[in-house]
């Protein structure tokens, strides 16, 4: 078989994903504070980029139809940065020196006064930190306070010691008695209950310190801890020889004690969301307001203005290449920010206008939803709804919600009736639940058998995986014991 060479041509159509693109992909999948931290890191970069102050922003929002949008990933490849970009701008827009009149904008680099935001954080300290400090101001030897350091270093999150005195003892090189002494120190601190061994020794310590009137409950736990912990309330009348009432009432009493007192110092601060979009209804219409409230405004520099318009003929080339990529680099970032504004509004209303159920009358209602539904009915891809959605957060009158909330599988109805959402189930579960007796508690059976009344097809292993799902105990663990 002979080698040989040929030419050949060949039509083909390819997605060239530029760094603008890349940029825009990027900039749309962001949260709130990872697109302020984005801007912050590019304002460092990038001098053709400023930020306005407020009073200015009004003035400056740039009109529709002056910005050229970057495309999506389905709308295909963006021009390049040699496209003459710099020339189709209307730089006495974007360059107005804090509006169209030409007043003059204060120096946007001027301290205000305020402190940096870094030196105003804060955090909770944590259970450690917590007890070194209690142990630091005690009137104890060195030793014993050496050894009680130690011990609060072997506490774990709820509360309790992981290491015994043996052990401790060893590590320090030194007596039992000494280790078990400070041991006791540290279960005086508080919270009440920490340096425990065990739920027992737990909740005598916090049992101890009410008085007489867990004199009876103390006694229970000290000699009759096995039936306190199956709940028998009847065995343990019997064992003590007491009215069952009155071992009623202790049960009832060591119920009020907590068994795990750490937690309160373990987990972590509460985060609070700021909602990316607001929903509020006006007379009989939906209306959507996107929250730009801490996003930075960004222009473009007046410096640079003045180097575009007449003193870039003297610079060399390389500072003159390097001003239009700035300059080019800065414009799409502006405009790749637009962008994403309007790409979430999009979705966000095509979500309104098919989850209207949901806004109208609750969480209840919520219909089933797949990204492809809003992808048609806006004209994007699939990813871009995905990206949209992902770390965004909507305020609607029944609570702030993921916009990845409002997409679920669906459950058939009975009859031919219109499919309903996976959440809404749960919901209706939660709802059932919440309305049944302490005495009686509904199984996973009849929880399924109520649902089907109400044209609900469901199974009894799907009842009970949406019941853990939700952190819900089942029936024989939600029953009032005592």
């Amino acid at each position: 078989m002979a080698l040989e060479l040929r030419q050949s041509l060949k039509l083909s159509q390819q997605l060239v994903m530029t760094p603008q693109l890349q940029q825009a992909i990027k900039l749309l999948q962001l949260s709130r504070l990872e697109l302020q931290q984005a801007v912050r890191e590019e304002l460092e970069v990038n001098p053709a980029l400023e930020e306005t102050g407020e009073e200015t922003a009004e003035e400056e929002a740039p009109p529709p139809a002056e910005l050229s949008t970057p495309p999506t990933p389905e709308e295909g490849p963006t021009p390049k940065e040699g496209d003459g970009l710099i020339g189709r701008v209307d730089w006495e827009y974007y360059f107005n020196e804090g509006s169209r009149d030409g007043r003059v904008e204060r120096d946007t680099d001027d301290e205000d006064g305020r402190p940096y935001y870094e030196n105003t954080l804060t955090r909770r300290p944590g259970l450690t930190e917590h007890l070194e400090t209690q142990l630091r101001l005690l009137d104890i030897s060195d030793a014993e306070r050496d050894a009680a350091l130690y011990l609060v270093g072997n506490i774990d999150e709820n509360g309790y010691l992981k290491t015994t005195a043996e052990e401790a003892a060893q590590a320090l090189s030194l007596p039992v008695e000494e280790v078990e002494r400070a041991i006791a120190t540290v279960q005086t601190l508080d919270p009440l209950g920490v340096g425990a061994r065990d739920l027992r020794e737990c909740l005598m310590i916090q049992a101890r310190e009410r008085g007489p009137a867990f004199e009876l409950p103390l006694r229970i736990l000290a000699d009759h801890f096995d039936l306190f912990s199956r709940g028998d309330v009847a065995g343990t009348a019997r064992r003590l020889k007491l009215p069952k009432e009155s071992v009623k009432e202790a049960f009832q009493r060591l119920v009020t004690l907590w068994p795990k007192p750490g937690r309160e110092y373990s987990g972590d601060d509460v985060q609070y969301i700021t909602p990316d979009v607001y929903l509020f209804k006006v007379d009989d219409q939906w209306v959507i307001t996107l929250n730009d409230d801490g996003q930075p405004r960004l222009r473009l520099s007046s410096y640079y203005r003045r180097l575009l318009t007449g003193d870039a003929e003297g610079l060399p080339k390389e500072d003159r290449e390097f001003l239009k990529q700035k300059v080019n680099a800065a414009l799409w970032f502006i405009k790749s920010i637009e962008q994403r504004k309007r790409t979430i509004y999009k979705v966000v209303e095509s979500i309104v206008k098919l989850q209207r159920d949901f806004l109208e009358k609750g969480p209840g209602h919520l219909r089933p939803l797949t990204l492809r539904d809003v992808a048609e009915d806006i004209e994007m891809h699939e990813s871009t709804v995905s990206r949209v959605t992902s770390g965004k957060y909507v305020n609607t009158p029944h609570g702030i919600f993921e916009l990845k909330y409002f997409f679920t599988s669906g459950l058939n109805r009975e009859g031919g009736e219109e499919d309903i959402a996976s959440k809404s189930v749960k919901e209706k579960i939660r709802e059932i639940i919440h309305a049944e007796g302490e005495s009686k508690p509904l199984s996973d059976q009849e929880l399924m058998r109520l649902l089907r009344d109400q044209g609900i097809r469901i199974a009894r292993r799907t009842v009970t995986k949406y019941r853990a799902a939700m952190g819900l105990l089942a029936s024989s663990r939600r029953r009032k014991q005592f």
